[in-house]
C-alpha cells in the first residue's frame, strides 16, 4: 500500500474537451510547451524519450524559475498511451544535478488519467514510487515534484484557455 511519502496526487477540472487535453497531454510538442521541456520525438508506448528543461511559453512567472534549469537533459520512458483514457511514463524525479549518474536508480511512475465532466475535462496526475528513491533524495524529490505538479496543474489550465 502506497504511503503518504510514496505517492502524489493532483485534481483539476479542466475547461476544455476531451479530445483537446488529450491532445495537449499526449502530443509531445505541446506537452512540451506547457510542461517546460523541448521532446525529441513523439511519445509512443515503450520508447525512451529525451527531453530538455526549457522554460515553459504559458507563464512568465514560472518560466523564471524555471531558467536555472534551461538545458539540463533527461529521460523518460512511455510506459502506457491509451487515448483520451490515459497517458503514463517513468522518469527519475529530481534528476537535476548534472554530474549525478541517475541510471541506476529506481524510477517513479507518472499517471495522467482523463475522464469526461460536464464542465470539461477530469485530470488526475498521480506519480508514485517514492519510497523506491535513495533515502538522501527521496524527501527533496517528493517535495519538490508536489510543488512542481501543482504548478503544472495551473501551467496546463492556462495553455488549454488560451489555446482553446
Amino acid at each position: 500500500m502506497p504511503t503518504q511519502t510514496d505517492r502524489i496526487e493532483k485534481r483539476i477540472l479542466l475547461r476544455a474537451p476531451l479530445s483537446r487535453v488529450w491532445r495537449a497531454i499526449s502530443d509531445a510538442e505541446e506537452f512540451g510547451s506547457w510542461f517546460g521541456m523541448r521532446v525529441e520525438g513523439s511519445f509512443k508506448a515503450g520508447a525512451p524519450i529525451r527531453a530538455t528543461i526549457v522554460p515553459t511559453s504559458v507563464d512568465d512567472e514560472v518560466a523564471k524559475t524555471q531558467k536555472p534549469y534551461e538545458g539540463i537533459a533527461f529521460e523518460i520512458h512511455i510506459e502506457r498511451v491509451e487515448p483520451e483514457r490515459l497517458f503514463s511514463f517513468r522518469w527519475h524525479p529530481g534528476g537535476l544535478d548534472p554530474g549525478v549518474d541517475y541510471a541506476k536508480e529506481p524510477t517513479t511512475l507518472v499517471v495522467f488519467e482523463l475522464e469526461p465532466d460536464a464542465g470539461g475535462t477530469r485530470l488526475t496526475l498521480t506519480e508514485s514510487g517514492f519510497d523506491g528513491l535513495p533515502l538522501a533524495r527521496r524527501a527533496k524529490a517528493f517535495a519538490g515534484n508536489e510543488q512542481g505538479w501543482a504548478a503544472q496543474m495551473k501551467l496546463i489550465e492556462k495553455y488549454l484557455a488560451k489555446s482553446a
